[in-house]
């Protein structure tokens, strides 16, 4: 769970945000994740969700996983299988980056 200053962000711009359901495409380029084993298959959603904001071409990936996702080693492998894979680069931030501290 986010802390409550990024649920009160998350509150505010609801109604700008879109769901999107996991396509054959995404699971193939998650699948290409953990053949890859920058994750391994225990973290399959991790790797689905980077794989659907890199095939919906979101502008930055904003999580608090630190451990598999907001990870500096595992974004330039997720960014190299996305390269092979003939997808563009995914920028992945933690909240700290892009909320202002004075919201």
């Amino acid at each position: 769970m986010a802390p409550s200053e990024v649920q009160k962000v998350l509150e505010s711009i609801s109604d700008t945000m879109e769901s999107v359901l996991l396509s054959r495409e995404a699971a193939a380029l998650a699948q290409a994740y953990l053949d890859e084993k920058i994750i391994t298959d225990k973290y399959l959603l991790d790797a689905q969700h980077i794989a659907l904001a890199s095939i919906e071409k979101v502008d930055v990936l904003v999580s608090w996983n630190f451990k598999h996702i907001v990870n500096l080693n595992r974004i330039r492998l997720y960014n190299s299988v996305n390269l092979k894979k003939g997808y563009a680069l995914i920028d992945i931030r933690s909240p700290r980056e892009v909320i202002n501290e004075d919201i």
